[in-house]
């Protein structure tokens, strides 16, 4: 398929899909949620491990403000409902996990679409930030949800209301990333993770996203219940019987999916 937007590549398992609009900081215009929403629906099907980067010096600006006519006559809820919501998602419920490979400013709807991924990666010159009250709005894309359950209420509302830039290794120190990496390392630290997931139990790591994904709308009993259910799904795959056996039989697993 032929995207305007972005860029989707894939080998050994792993699809990158590259945010491709490197003049304009990767903003978000319409195409490009369109675009990426059709690249992970299609991802989602046949790879093992999913990977969202940008082009240029940027990993996404948030949302393109130019993408309208008219800022005046902007319907943002109407846009968040119909268009950003599907394309989150896509990301969180989607059955392999998804890597976002922060290569630099990640910022508003550009940073809370890297924080709805599994696992965020991000160059140590890499930055986030909430931008949205500099324009007079609230954090959105998930913003509000996910940056409370990562860092915190006082770490979140602060990050919030004065949109300061958060460098990558201070998010990394506070929980919001899983790791920051030297500039230089960054390229093979992703390919190496990435590959890492595409070689492991996708019945187990699809069923550990339900399970964390859902845990916090969960009382213990519900936790609990979901997971004896979950690692009962487990117990009964093919992926299951090959780690045991590589176990016992002193060799990395060759594990199929399944």
């Amino acid at each position: 398929m032929a995207w305007e937007t972005i860029r989707v590549t894939e080998a050994g398992g792993v699809t990158t899909i590259a945010l491709n609009r490197p003049e304009v900081m990767n903003a978000l215009s319409s195409l490009l949620r369109r675009e990426l929403a059709e690249a992970l629906r299609q991802a989602q099907t046949s790879a093992r491990c999913i990977v969202l980067t940008g082009t240029g010096r940027a990993f996404c600006s948030g949302q393109d403000l130019q993408d309208a006519q008219s800022i005046a006559a902007v319907d943002f809820e109407g846009i968040l409902n119909n268009e950003y919501v599907p394309l989150l998602r896509l990301i969180t419920d989607c059955p392999v996990p998804v890597i976002a490979a922060v290569n630099g400013a990640a910022a508003g709807a550009g940073a809370n679409l890297a924080l709805a991924c599994d696992v965020v990666i991000a160059t140590e010159s890499a930055s986030f930030i909430q931008a949205f009250t500099r324009i007079g709005l609230i954090p959105d894309a998930g913003g509000t949800h996910w940056l409370p359950r990562q860092i915190g209420l006082a770490r979140a509302m602060g990050a919030a209301l004065f949109a300061e830039k958060i460098s990558a290794r201070q998010a990394a120190d506070w929980g919001m990333i899983w790791e920051a990496v030297p500039d230089a390392e960054f390229e093979a630290v992703v390919t190496a993770r990435a590959a890492h997931l595409a070689n492991g139990p996708t019945v187990a790591y699809r069923a550990l996203k339900q399970a964390l994904r859902t845990s916090f709308d969960l009382d213990l009993g519900g936790a609990l219940a979901l997971e004896a259910r979950l690692q009962g799904e487990c117990g009964r795959s093919a992926d299951f019987r090959e780690g045991v056996m590589a176990f016992l039989e002193k060799r990395a697993p060759r594990f199929r999916g399944g």
